[in-house]
Parts: C-alpha cells; sequence; structure tokens
C-alpha cells in the first residue's frame, strides 16, 4: 500500500496542531504518510498577531487562553514552551450606566457562589438579586428538551436582571453574539449538564468550585500565595508560540501563499489547485478554513449550505499606548466589559499592562478596547479616525484619560467571528455526514465549527489527526 499524502489547509491555530501532532504520528511510525500544510497568507497563526514596538507587546486578535483547559498549555510543553507561560492578574469590572461595578467575588461566568458579595454588589437591585436566589429552589428548568439559546436558559434559572447586567457582557464578549440565539449546547454545555446534576446552577458551580479549589491548593509552606488566574498566554506574546511551533514542523511541508482556489475529486483522491497555477494531488484533506471559505468550495452541494448560512459578526481591537500619568483615574483592576444598555460604543476594555505586566515598559500603559457586536456591527467599517475618536471618547468619560496616544492600533476582523446559533450542533453532524459520503476522507474542524478558543481549536486539529490515525 502506497504512503498516503495528506493536504492540511490553513495554518491557523487549528492548522498549526494538525501538522504538528501529524508528524508526530508519522515520525512515530503509526501512520504512513507524509504531509502539506497549505496557508493561503504570507504568514503562519492565522486570527493570532502579535505586535511588537519600544517593548510593547500588542496582541491584535486573541490575548490568551483558558487555563483550565489544558490541551494548549500542553501543546506549550510539547514546544518547549512551558516556561514561558505566565498567567493573569486579576480583578475587572462591569461597566453598567456610566459606572463601573466591581466583578462581584466568588461570580464564575457570570454564576453566583458566594452570597455576601453577591447580595452587597449594587449592580443589581435588591428584586434582581432575589430572583437570582430563586436558583436555589427552582426545579431543572430544561429536562431533556435540547438545544435553546445560552440567554433562554440563564434567564429561566437566574431572571433578566442578572443576565443583561453581568452574563450577557460576559459571555457575549467571547463571541460577539447576542446569548439570546446562541446555542446553549454548543457553547457552554457544561452549564446545561450542571443543571441535570446539581438542579441548581448556584449549588452546581458552588460545588465544582470548592472540588477544583479542593485539587489546586498549594502547599502550606509555598511562599507564592497569590492566586493564579483564569487564563495563561506567553511572555513573548502568542505569536512566539507560532513561531515556535514553525520552527519545529518540516520546513518542507510548510506552503505559505498558497491560497486554494478550487478542489476536485478524482476516483479516490482529491486534486487542489491554487490561485498561484499550482496543483498538489492528495488522499485526505484536513479543512481548517472559516466556514465562509469551506462553503465556497462546496456550495454546489446542498448538504453545505449551512455552512453558508452561518452568521458572523465583525469585531475590531483598538490598543493604545500612553504615558501612566496620562490616565487621571487609575482604577486597580485589569479591565472591564460592557453591559449593552449603557449606551457605549465600546463593549470592552482590557487594562493591558495590569493584566499581563509585561505587555509595557516601566512607567507607561497599554489599554486594549472593543468594539463591533452581533447586530450593530457597522462600526468596524468606519475610518481609523473615527474609530478612534469614539474609543478616546469612551475611554475619557470612564477614565479621565489626557492627550492623544503615544501610537495606537486598530486592527479589523471582518465577519470573523461565527456565531453558534441554536442548533448548530445538529445542523453541523448533517453537514459532516453528507460530506462524508461525498467526499470521504475529508475532515471538517476549526473555529467555525466546535468552538472558538484556542484550546478547543487545538482539541479540534489533535482530534482530526487521530482519526487519521485510527480509520
Amino acid at each position: 500500500m502506497s504512503k498516503q499524502r495528506i493536504a492540511i489547509i490553513g495554518g491557523g491555530i487549528t492548522g498549526l496542531a494538525a501538522a504538528f501532532y501529524l508528524e508526530k504520528e508519522i515520525k512515530q511510525g503509526n501512520i504512513d504518510a507524509e504531509y502539506a500544510l497549505y496557508e493561503g497568507s504570507g504568514r503562519l497563526g492565522g486570527r493570532i498577531q502579535t505586535d511588537y514596538q519600544d517593548g510593547f507587546v500588542i496582541e491584535k486578535g486573541p490575548d490568551s487562553f483558558l487555563a483550565r483547559k489544558t490541551s494548549m498549555s500542553e501543546f506549550a510543553k510539547d514546544v518547549d514552551m512551558n516556561e514561558d507561560l505566565v498567567d493573569n492578574h486579576s480583578g475587572s469590572f462591569i461597566l453598567h450606566h456610566h459606572t463601573l461595578h466591581p466583578m462581584p467575588e466568588g461570580a464564575v461566568m457570570g454564576i453566583p457562589t458566594k452570597i455576601m458579595p453577591f447580595a452587597k454588589t449594587k449592580l443589581f437591585s435588591p428584586m434582581g438579586k432575589a430572583r437570582a436566589a430563586c436558583d436555589l429552589v427552582l426545579p431543572k428548568t430544561n429536562n431533556g428538551q435540547g438545544d435553546e439559546s445560552l440567554g433562554h436558559f440563564f434567564r429561566k434559572r437566574l431572571g433578566n436582571e442578572v443576565v443583561d447586567h453581568l452574563i450577557e457582557p460576559l459571555l457575549s464578549g467571547i463571541y460577539a453574539g447576542n446569548i439570546d440565539q446562541l446555542s446553549l449546547q454548543a457553547t457552554f454545555p457544561q452549564f446545561q449538564q450542571m443543571e441535570n446534576k446539581y438542579r441548581s446552577l448556584i449549588i452546581g458551580m458552588k460545588t465544582q468550585r470548592a472540588q477544583n479549589q479542593t485539587k489546586t491548593a498549594r502547599p502550606k509552606n509555598e511562599k507564592d500565595s497569590k492566586p493564579k488566574g483564569m487564563f495563561l498566554t506567553f511572555l513573548g506574546g502568542l505569536q512566539s508560540f507560532v513561531d515556535r511551533i514553525e520552527e519545529r514542523l518540516d520546513s518542507g511541508s510548510v506552503h505559505k501563499n498558497k491560497a486554494l482556489l478550487e478542489m476536485n475529486k478524482l476516483e479516490d483522491k482529491y486534486e487542489l489547485l491554487f490561485e498561484d497555477g499550482t496543483k498538489d494531488t492528495v488522499d485526505r484533506i484536513i479543512l481548517t478554513t472559516p466556514h465562509q471559505q469551506a462553503f465556497k468550495l462546496f456550495e454546489q452541494e446542498k448538504f453545505m449550505k449551512y455552512l453558508g448560512d452561518i452568521p458572523s459578526t465583525s469585531v475590531a481591537t483598538v490598543a493604545l499606548a500612553y504615558p501612566k500619568q496620562a490616565i487621571k483615574k487609575d482604577i486597580d483592576g485589569t479591565g472591564f466589559v460592557v453591559s449593552k444598555k449603557s449606551g457605549y460604543t465600546i463593549t470592552a476594555c482590557t487594562w493591558t499592562h495590569k493584566k499581563w505586566v509585561h505587555s509595557a515598559p516601566e512607567g507607561y500603559a497599554l489599554l486594549r478596547a472593543y468594539v463591533g457586536r452581533a447586530g450593530d456591527d457597522s462600526i468596524v467599517n468606519m475610518t481609523d479616525e473615527e474609530i478612534l475618536g469614539k474609543v478616546k471618547e469612551d475611554l475619557d468619560h470612564i477614565m479621565k484619560i489626557e492627550g492623544d496616544p503615544l501610537f495606537y492600533r486598530i486592527k479589523r476582523w471582518k465577519e470573523a467571528m461565527p456565531q453558534y446559533e441554536v442548533g448548530h450542533l445538529e445542523q453541523l453532524q448533517k453537514v459532516r455526514q453528507g460530506l462524508s459520503e461525498a467526499y470521504p476522507g475529508i475532515d471538517l474542524v476549526g473555529a467555525s465549527y466546535n468552538g472558538i478558543g484556542l484550546p478547543d481549536c487545538v482539541d479540534q486539529g489533535k482530534a482530526a489527526v487521530k482519526r487519521l490515525v485510527t480509520s
């Protein structure tokens, strides 16, 4: 039997994970194959983009990943970068009605686990707090009914006020979406599982948090008592991780500036045609491109229609560098998210120099604001000057900033945030079933499908390799 040729389409984090772990399996003799990683642009990393200027480390895309999802940390260890990992400083706020409210202590993804901080916060009215407390006595609300929206699920458990003031800005910040349309099963299925197991979200979250704290408790003689942050990144920025992965890959297998134009099915192989006129013939394909690009390759197939229908939100990140003394209202924390009804253009702001101390030189501040949300992303199409003006106006109102930034960076991400709406997983299963029958040997993975976080993408890339090896 001849050696298989496998193409990995897309050099974002999903494609990089697939390439790295596939190469590892090949070297270990677990699969008789060769591979080619094709990336349409001149660089690897996809939405991971780090800029460096005058000692600042500026992330234009994601800035970190969840520590509890261990696949990224394991990947870092596999490329000898685990010593470069750093966790975040914590302390965030909710901006509601022109006031910054500290995140209630013990709130996990907006779900309270401590009574007193929740009772004392001014973020909710007494009626709102009482309604949220009903979660402690309410029966299960889903009862195996299948998928529903995040908003619908949380409103039943905790009431509208807690959802609108706390949960919505937190969860919408992750997906840049409308939580009343986002799928519970496709985004946070653990909450439905928690309700099924504990009945109450508050009881379930409190129980799980206590169990996790017990598992990760430091020895009594441990000198460093600083609590660990929820997120991790790299001292040299996320781009340093991409660069290290690229160094570890076989250079002859990595091909940049190779945008896939067309794919034709032969008898039991696939012919790939690239924009530069070159071709390749392969046996198997791991397709990691965004859903819009995947749809164009198969738009003649009815079973792929769902990929063309998946809505996507456009967002932009706006990084601004200042001398610290320019910020007249210094706040002890790492940033804030904005509740939708507060009347601001920005949806969130990270005080990056406080969240990640390596990101700015001593004496300087680095702020990163976000604009664009589901149903209201027109600002992303404005000029740099217009976007900067609106962001500065909002930040000045909150933080009293004097003068213009030393420099700024605006990065637009057009239709970059796929919206996993209710029924996403069911529709995706139909797409994959149709693809498997009509185009065997093509695996569809990436941020458009089963999780947009970096660890989720790594997991998908590794799973695709496992399917190759075991098939």
